[in-house]
């Protein structure tokens, strides 16, 4: 039998994309890359476990679900992060950031000052611009004051995001007019904590780091992995967790976030034997931001 591997995720760094597996190996993954594994016959998905423990369960996770963890480990994953409000002494300085994923898709959120734009090309930002920089209670009081005062949300379902990229702007500019018009705004605003330090409006454009440019538009979504599928492509663009492999099907969008749990081995081809879903289509553009 063939080795068989497990899927930590996918992480983004200076040079691009980059599957991480159990054990700390590492996969850089560049445009024209095949990206090709099978899933072990007769196996199934299993919880990953939390904070470095194994799941003391087992337990067995939908293969439709992004997120890798039973109830149980999931909410001990999240115990003490800054995502579930529970990490309030963290002393690190964070950043608040405006983030656009689309016509009428803005958000804000906060980030560590130490990882940089890793939070923002890990959500598949298309475009962002930070907002300022403080301690972490002043981040998050910034945060809720934008969601309250210009009714900015700090979440956007991802399925939106997807369906978004199918047809953004064709300059920097046009993709940039959206977060220069709140971040103005944003600056206007009184309530600021004093200890947040504004930060100049500086868009940065991710549609070439992404590959989206030239890379032909996906026309389906791998919906689930199967134990005895494959799944086997050339990348030719990744968003987020998304990696767009052209296949025997087309280009498809695999959401990485879908592979951990299983037991991974090698395939070969340009096969895709696991289900697939239409792109789900943009809604309907927003008159206007608010």
């Amino acid at each position: 039998m063939a080795q068989a591997w497990r899927c930590a995720g996918l992480s983004w760094t200076a040079g691009g994309p980059v599957l991480i597996w159990d054990g700390g190996r590492r996969s850089a993954l560049t445009w024209g890359k095949t990206v090709a594994f099978g899933v072990a016959e007769g196996g199934a998905r299993t919880c990953v476990g939390a904070r470095g423990n194994t799941c003391p369960l087992a337990a067995q996770v939908s293969a439709r679900s992004t997120g890798p963890r039973c109830e149980e480990c999931a909410r001990l994953d999240r115990a003490h992060s800054v995502a579930a409000d529970t990490l309030a002494d963290d002393p690190r300085p964070y950043r608040v950031y405006l983030a656009w994923f689309g016509a009428g898709m803005t958000k804000v959120g906060i980030t560590a000052e130490r990882r940089g734009s890793a939070r923002l090309l890990e959500q598949g930002a298309v475009c962002f611009s930070w907002l300022g920089t403080g301690p972490l209670m002043a981040a998050r009081r910034t945060e809720e004051l934008l969601r309250a005062a210009l009714r900015v949300p700090d979440r956007i379902p991802y399925a939106a995001k997807r369906a978004a990229r199918a047809a953004l702007p064709a300059t920097g500019e046009e993709r940039a007019a959206e977060i220069a018009v709140l971040h103005a705004r944003a600056l206007e605003l009184t309530g600021w904590p004093e200890s947040l330090a504004p930060a100049p409006f500086r868009p940065v454009d991710h549609v070439e780091a992404f590959g989206l440019a030239e890379a032909p538009a996906p026309v389906g979504v791998v919906g689930e992995l199967a134990a005895g599928g494959a799944v086997s492509g050339e990348l030719v663009a990744a968003a987020g967790p998304d990696l767009h492999l052209a296949t025997d099907r087309g280009v498809l969008v695999l959401d990485t976030r879908l592979l951990p749990g299983w037991e991974l081995v090698p395939a070969g081809g340009r096969r895709v034997e696991v289900p697939v879903r239409a792109l789900k289509e943009r809604p309907a553009a927003q008159d206007g931001l608010f």
